[in-house]
């Protein structure tokens, strides 16, 4: 079984070129499963129904969120009503899942967990604690499971990473935007990346305009973030699991550059 797992959505830029080029990708990579993060989507800040519905279209399965996946109002009773939108799973008491139980075309059962790290961000529930009560309840057929863990410090993806080994096919790091270099299966046999990177404009910070980032960083005074546009890259990993255990066999970091 092979997943693709595609990096923070960012804007315009990071859709046109999933709507361009991920239909080759699956095709030319043999991909079974196809899963995004996308809370990045809306300008950068949130996701709307329709940008979902959109992304679902082009053929993605599950989308996971993280931080900003409350920025947009109108995502909130959508995020009610449609369980391939999933927000981290460590949010208390909020509306919507954390986790996602499906099967492939197929047929081949997969569940995709969704976590949000607390290091320099949100003091969430324990994602560590979280993480094992939302594997618990998943059937015991469901051997393939992605767990996109959205955080800040890479010491605490790390051992997030540690933790879960052995116990899910993957941990797949997001957030930053940049992409790490240390993709590969721990002994468990759980792939791992500290972060997969932004599909979206890279001629930026972090996928907004770089002069107006540079601008806030001098003078500290509040500006209206736009998405950059220039240089688009598509920035996933394909991982190679065995559906009848769980394990992964492989996982590779895929960047496709759009000049």
């Amino acid at each position: 079984m092979r997943i693709l797992f595609i990096g923070d959505i960012f804007g315009r830029p990071g859709r046109r070129v999933l709507a361009d080029h991920l239909a080759d990708i699956v095709a030319g990579k043999q991909v079974d499963l196809v899963l995004a993060n996308g809370e990045n989507a809306a300008a950068g800040f949130g996701i709307t129904p329709r940008l979902a519905e959109e992304l679902f279209g082009l053929g993605i399965e599950v989308i996971t969120t993280g931080n900003h996946v409350w920025d947009k109002k109108e995502v909130y009773d959508y995020l009610a009503a449609q369980p391939r939108l999933i927000r981290p799973a460590n949010f208390p008491q909020a509306v919507g899942q954390g986790t996602y139980c499906g099967r492939t075309q197929a047929g081949v059962p997969f569940a995709v967990l969704h976590l949000m790290g607390r290091i320099f961000m949100e003091p969430l529930d324990c994602p560590f604690r979280t993480a094992e009560a939302e594997l618990a309840r998943l059937p015991a057929d469901c051997r393939v499971r992605v767990v996109d863990f959205h955080a800040e410090a890479t010491s605490e993806k790390q051992a997030f990473g540690w933790f879960l080994d052995g116990r899910v096919t993957a941990v797949i790091g997001t957030h930053t935007h940049v992409p790490t270099a240390d993709e590969r299966v721990l002994p468990g046999g759980t792939a791992y990346i500290t972060d997969v990177g932004m599909t979206g404009p890279y001629q930026s910070v972090i996928g907004v305009d770089r002069q107006i980032a540079v601008n806030k960083f001098l003078t500290h005074l509040p500006f209206r973030y736009e998405p950059a546009e220039g240089d688009v890259r598509l920035c996933a990993v394909i991982i190679d699991a065995d559906e009848a255990t769980g394990r992964a066999r492989s996982i590779e970091r895929y960047m496709l550059s759009i000049t």
